[in-house]
Parts: C-alpha cells; structure tokens; sequence
C-alpha cells in the first residue's frame, strides 16, 4: 500500500513512505457503507471521530432587569432539561425587551472546546429573532467588545450575531470558552427559550494514567493539565483551543510527553506528526521556524523510546536523514548555530537575540545527539557518526544565557552546563519567577536532573497552583506569578477599583489582552514532569521494554499513580514510613524489565 509523501517543489512522492495504521484504519473504515452513503463517505475520506455532549449551564453570572429589558426566568437555564425543542412550551426562560437589549451571562463552570445550542419556542415577532453570542474564557472577555482589550475572532469566531427562529435548535460556534453571554438584539420583541445547552467536542478518549499524591493542590494541577492537553487532542493536536488552532512541532513535545503519560499511545500523535513534515518538505523548516524542526527530531526520539515502533519510525528516515544535513550545514565554522530566522525559542525570551542564541545552541545539540540513536537503531552508522561529529563541533562554541532560567535549563538538558551548578546559581533563585508554560518542563527538568526535587514540588505549586488561585481551570498560553497582585477572578464579571482583570491586562507578543489564549497544551508539560519524577518512571529502552523506577517524594507523606504502556499500565506506589524511609509498591506488565535504584 505504498503510496509516498507528496513532495511540493517537484509534484513528486518520496521514497520510503506507507500508509501508517491510523491512515490504514480510516480507508477500511470507509469503505463499509453503500449505496448514496457509501458513494458520500467514500469520496470525501475525511473523518470527525470526536465525540459531543450536552452540558448545563452551571451558573448565570449576571442578567439585565430593567422597565427597557429583562430575563424571566434564568435559572430555567441551570433545568437539565433534554436538548430536543417540543411542542410544550411551558416554564420558558423569556428574553424581553421594551426598548433595550435583554441580556444573560452563563457560566458553564470548566473551560470547554466547542459551542453551544439555543433551543427557542418562538418569538413575537413571528418573523424569527437576532441574537448576539459571546464567549469568553473568563467572563471578562464575554462581555466584551472586539478591540476592547485586543479581544478578536482569530482563529475562531467568538463574538457574533445570529438569526434563531421559532422552534428551533440553533448550533453556534466552535472554539473555547467557559463562559457566554447571550443578548436579544431588536429592541421590541420577546424570545421564549426551552434551555440553552454547550457542546462539548473531544476526543473519547480513555485515562489509563492517574496520579494522587498527599497533597491535593499536586492533584489538582495533575488532572488541570491531563484535561488541557484533552481538550487540544482534536482531530490533530493543537495548541489552543480559542487561539492558535494550529498544529505546531514544537509546542508538540510538551503535549505529547503528556499524551503518552495519560492516553499512551493515541492515534493523532502520529496523524499530527506526519501533517507537520508533508507540510514542511525540505529544504523548509517546520512552521517557518528551524527550532521546530528540531523538536520534531527530539519528538522522533521520544515517540520510539516510548512505542518502539520501527516500522513507523523507518517511515520517517528519508525526512530525518535530510534535515540532519541540513541542520548539519547551519554550524558555522566556529560552531555556532546558524540556523535562519525565524530563530525561536520560547515568547518571554523572544526579543533577546543573545538568550535565543543560546538556547538553539543547546536544542541543535539535543537533536543532534536524539537522531544520532536514531540513525544507529535505523543501521545507518555514518549518518550517526555524522550527528557525533556535528555535536562535538557545536559543544566547543560558547553562548551567553545572560541568567536566563528557559537557555540555562536547554543548556543543561543538552550537557553544555552541569546542573548543580545550573540550579544553584539560577534555576532555583526565586522561586518561579522566570519560568515559562511551554519552557516550564525543562526547566523542572534540569532541576531534577540536580536533585532539587523539593524546589520543583513548590514551584509547581507557585506556579500551575497560581492558575488555579484565580479560577483557571485550563493552564494558559502564557503565565507570570507577578499577574497575581491584586489579580481579579476569572469568574468576575464586571472591574473593581484596585482589582485587576489580569486576562484583559497582561500578555505579549501575539496573545496580548483577551487574545491570549486560556488554554494552551504546551502548558501540560508538568503532567508529564510529575509522572516521571515524583512516581520516578523513566524509560530505558525502546517500547518501554526497560523502565527504571526511582520515586522522589520531597514533602510528600505519599504518592502513587498508573502509567500507560504499549503492554499494560505500570502502577506505582511510594510512602514514607513513620522512620523517614520509603516503601516503593511496583506492579508492571511481566514484558516489562523493572530497575529499581
């Protein structure tokens, strides 16, 4: 079933690809139907395998009661009433307006991906009726205006005005939000409501990784960032669910190490990865930007230690051999990585050229040394050789973090700073100022590489709990612990004096104000952090067929949790003992090498 990867400059097909199961699993899948369906799904090949349901509205936050507009009956809204409109219209919830604009706030209490249905008996008019819907990931943005606060409809329309008709079920919006607002627009007329439900739209997907600790705040910032990187795992994984609906390669690490930690292998890992490279033939960079290809790489890695898949991993050996020459060529004479723009490495240290010259540094070399085992499992010993090569070449070039927590912690990762000396100097000064959502993961990375297990414990604490503290319920694109003086909730619907709206103040570069994007998958990397340090789950050998297992407790009286493989789960229990030593409990898949240290 060869069919080859499209190459674009020359309307050609590269060698060495196949269909992968997934592909494979969907051209079976339709080809079962006949006749005019048959003929339908056939010749569109494309399918929704998300899953939707109705939920609730929890709370109204907020609704207009005046002589010139009124809500009747809003908490008919909060009924779980069935999501079909009927002939008996009783108990509705009544929009009324006597000059003014009837208007009601819903709180659907949790961040979701998707929209919602209004479900109207009918109108005065008779003539149908115009309602504005706005959603907002906090009820700030939904009350807002376009432009108020950089608030948009990029992406995904937020904000707009629709026509409901009598006895209607009317769907409207795909994007993510928690809270609605929802105004009737003709100044004399009456709109009678049966219930107004969201839809959530995700993926079914089942958890068979679990995490519970002696502290809930560590819990509660597990199953935060399990549900962000649900949310995004669409019908290919995306960044944000609002805002940058894209699939981009690097934000892909953070998500997928999440992934595999709570789903384990899940089919839209590999849908997405192979989107990325036939959307980037070489010599192009993967969204424009070279350190992404380089995650790609470094995911490439991760993805085999984890599945230890060869045959998929073979299908990715022509695009790996090409971009190892090509990032080959970018190492200057000195040793310098000289990669193009759009040179990249997180948005907080953007716009310092010398920071993100450091970090690529460090990146080039951790995919340099990823491909490196690559190529020696693929049997091709002089591509490896060639990695070694260029590793030694660009570790005898010095850069200049400039105490930058994000290249400090690449730097680490990559073996070109020690890291006791790393998290003494910097890493651990301050607590979390200075991290990152999307550099977060690497930053507790390093730490734990050495031995600060107990910083990383309170910083994740100070930082993914201080989300929490306002009402995320999602983790975001972007976060400073500094946006939490006088920091508003994210349930507050109208300003104070002295309070901040932190969605609507803070914010950089493309996600300044309501922009910004509430839930963000990169964010979900500490997911991951904690399943491998805490439980202390590392894997030693592709297809995890070696683990090693080490818990670190630090402060915590327990820990224990599920771990997802390709032979079953790995379940791991640690707890102090009333003498200060630790009992660890592992029970593993008999397929499975078990290294206890």
């Amino acid at each position: 079933m060869s069919e080859g990867t499209l190459d674009k400059r020359k309307g050609t097909r590269c060698p060495g690809r196949t269909l992968n199961k997934t592909e494979m699993t969907e051209k079976i899948k339709l080809n079962e139907y006949s006749g005019r369906l048959g003929e339908l799904i056939n010749h569109t090949a494309h399918r929704d395998d998300r899953a939707r349901v109705y939920l609730t509205p929890r709370k109204v936050l907020w609704e207009t009661d005046s002589a010139e507009a009124k809500v009747i009956g809003s908490s008919r809204l909060l009924e779980d009433r069935q999501p079909q409109i009927s002939l008996d219209a009783s108990e509705p919830c009544i929009l009324r307006n006597r000059g003014g604009c009837a208007s009601v706030l819903l709180d659907f209490g949790c961040e979701i991906h998707g929209g919602i249905v209004i479900y109207a008996w009918k109108d005065t008019s008779g003539k149908g009726a115009r309602v504005r819907v706005r959603f907002g990931e906090s009820a700030l943005e939904a009350m807002s205006e376009i432009g108020e606060n950089n608030a948009t409809n990029d992406h995904a329309l937020r904000d707009m005005t629709v026509p409901i008709g009598s006895m209607s079920m009317t769907p409207i919006g795909e994007t993510g939000f928690r809270f609605v607002r929802i105004d009737l627009l003709e100044p004399y007329q009456e709109l009678e409501l049966k219930t107004i439900k969201g839809v959530l739209i995700f993926k079914d997907l089942k958890y068979k990784g679990s995490f519970h600790c002696s502290d809930d705040l560590l819990n509660r910032i597990w199953d935060t960032g399990a549900y962000t990187v649900h949310l995004n795992i669409q019908n290919y994984i995306w960044d944000g669910i609002k805002r940058d609906r894209l699939v981009w390669a690097g934000d892909l690490h953070p998500e997928i190490m999440a992934i595999k930690t709570v789903f384990g292998r899940e089919e839209t890992v590999e849908k997405s990865l192979d989107f990325v490279r036939d959307e980037a033939p070489l010599p192009g960079w993967m969204n424009d930007f070279p350190a992404y290809s380089m995650w790609w790489a470094v995911i490439q890695y991760d993805w085999y230690m984890y599945t230890g898949d060869m045959e998929y991993l073979k299908e990715q050996y022509v695009y790996l051999k090409g971009l190892e020459q090509q990032m080959s060529e970018a190492i200057s004479e000195e040793g310098k990585d000289i990669t193009p723009e759009t040179r990249f490495l997180d948005w907080p240290s953007k716009q310092d050229s010398v920071v993100v010259d450091a970090g690529l540094q460090a990146l080039h070399i951790l995919a340099a040394s990823r491909m490196e085992y690559l190529f020696e499992q693929l049997g091709d010993q002089k591509t490896a050789e060639k990695c070694r090569r260029d590793i030694e070449k660009l570790k005898s070039y010095a850069t200049d973090c400039k105490q930058t927590k994000q290249a400090v912690a690449m730097q680490v990762l990559a073996g070109l700073q020690d890291a006791v000396s790393a998290n003494q100097e910097l890493l651990s000064r301050n607590g979390a100022e200075g991290m990152s959502t999307f550099m977060g993961y690497y930053i507790l990375t390093a730490r734990a590489m050495a031995g600060d297990y107990q910083g990383c414990l309170e910083c994740i604490r100070e930082y993914w709990g201080g989300m929490l503290s306002i009402g995320a319920t999602t983790f975001w694109e972007d976060f400073d612990i500094r946006w939490l003086h006088n920091a508003l909730p994210l349930d507050a619907w109208k300003k104070e004096e002295g309070k901040i709206d932190v969605h609507g103040t803070y914010g950089g570069y493309c996600y300044t104000g309501y922009r910004h994007s509430l839930c963000h998958g990169w964010s979900a990397g500490v997911v991951s952090w904690m399943s491998e340090q805490i439980l202390g789950i590392r894997i030693l050998e592709p297809g995890c067929r070696k683990i090693e297992i080490t818990p670190h407790l630090g402060d915590l009286d327990f820990a224990e949790g599920a771990y997802p493989t390709p032979y079953g789960e790995i379940y791991v229990s640690a707890r102090k003992l009333p003498d200060g030593s630790v009992e660890n409990r592992i029970m593993a898949p008999k397929e499975i090498e078990i290294v206890k240290i």
